[in-house]
Formats: C-alpha cells, structure tokens, sequence
C-alpha cells in the first residue's frame, strides 16, 4: 500500500513524524479518511479518536480539536491535544468531563450550546475507549484462559491491572 508524510503536532510535542499508509481524522463536517494522493484539503478537527495506520497496525490517539492540513508533501495535523488511548490517564478525564458537566450550570445561550457539544465530544471518547478496552479484557481473558473475576478487573497489554474495570467508565 502506497504511504505519505503525516505529522502530528501538539503545542505539547511532536507527538508523530513519519511514512504511514491511512490516517481517519474526526472532522467538524464528518470523518475523514486520508490516503495517499488524496486532493489539497484544510479540515477543522474535533475532538475525537484519530487512527494512524502504519505497517498495518492501527494506533489510536486521542485529539481535542486543532486543523489538519492535506497538500502534495502529506498530511500536517495541529491538534490542541494529542494523546495516544494508551496514555490515557482514564480517571483524569472522567475527572475533566465530571468537571465539564457542573460547568454547566454556569453557562447561558450560545456558549451552554458550545459547552453541551464539547462535552458530548468528550462522553463519545470516553465511550469509544471503554469499549476498546472491553474488548483488549474479553479477548486477553480468552487468550490466557483465565476467568474475568465477576467482570470487574480488565486485562491490558497481557496483564491483570490492579484497579476495577468499572474505574474505566
């Protein structure tokens, strides 16, 4: 499969820099799937899961917003956060959203719309990480034979983490 340049850039680091074969943004108009040759094209991000395909294997980061940049030298990403789901510190950003939500009640107008958006961005990655971490616990649980205790601990990476699975939601 034919590759390109992707760079992601966050205001913490350059969080990639290399050749990879297909990169799905979360766009504020719909997703979008970047591939080789694909026409010149400047999208605003939301925050959402982006998938980097490189050697086949799919890496999922996490971005809060920012603008991707498609031309003839590849694809340019600034995103106002990147995180890979790996990192991800799950009780920090329930926190955040926990935080995000009594907010609210602060808010009137426009800027509650905005607010209430952004907020559903941030359910909907929370939501897509439980459900990518239930699924590394059923099949790593399959994999080494060994019993989900009561559904309630979660394998990740082939070990059994110490904290309850229900932390994860």
């Amino acid at each position: 499969m034919a590759t390109f340049h992707f760079d992601l850039v966050s205001p913490e680091k350059m969080a990639f820099s290399g050749e990879v074969e297909q990169v799905d943004i979360p766009g504020v108009e719909g997703d979008l799937g970047v591939m080789a040759g694909h026409a010149p094209l400047v999208a605003s991000i939301r925050p959402g899961i982006m998938t980097v395909t490189v050697g086949g294997k799919h890496e999922k980061i996490i971005v809060l917003g920012g603008l991707a940049e498609i031309s003839e030298k590849g694809l340019t990403v600034l995103a106002d956060t990147a995180t890979s789901v790996a990192e991800l510190d799950a009780a920090a950003f329930a926190d955040k959203i926990a935080q995000m939500e009594e907010d609210l009640k602060e808010k009137e107008g426009s800027v509650l719309d905005q607010a209430i958006d952004r907020l559903d961005h941030f359910k909907t990655i929370q939501r897509q990480v439980v459900n990518s971490t239930a699924m590394h616990c059923a099949t790593a649980h399959r994999q080494l034979n060994k019993p989900c205790i009561a559904g309630l601990f979660c394998i990740q990476k082939g070990q059994l983490l110490s904290r309850p699975y229900r932390e994860f939601l």
